[in-house]
């Protein structure tokens, strides 16, 4: 069995007739793949305002409810007032500094620490 490669030389060479074929091919495939690709769009649009009409029916009740809540609520925005501090301004300093944390149980073992050393417990 011998392979046997083929090269394209100047006598066997794609005439004109060929080449137009094979554009008018492409174009008619292109023309097909964007048809097919507007096809999917449209059905992948439809299948998603479907969905969205069948929840936005499907949650109404919900949304009826939430409404009848909030009508008890003051309206966004609005400031929520108190007449118990009317005309008081609290003036203070504000304390610069670090904050250590610490742990409760390290805490409670020091001071049983300083308890059995005889210093007075806090």
């Amino acid at each position: 069995m011998q392979i046997k490669f083929i090269s394209p030389t100047a006598g066997n060479s794609p005439g004109l007739l060929r080449k137009t074929v094979a554009v008018i091919t492409m174009v008619v495939l292109a023309g097909v793949v964007l048809m097919f690709s507007a096809i999917l769009l449209a059905v992948i649009l439809i299948i998603v305002v479907f969905g969205g009409t069948y929840l936005w029916w499907k949650t109404r009740a919900l949304r009826k409810l939430m409404k009848e809540q909030m009508q008890g609520f003051p309206p966004q925005g609005a400031a929520m007032r108190s007449d118990a501090f009317v005309g008081e301004v609290f003036e203070g300093e504000v304390i610069e500094g670090e904050a250590i944390l610490v742990d409760e149980s390290s805490a409670k073992e020091i001071s049983i620490v300083l308890d059995r050393a005889g210093h007075p417990s806090r």
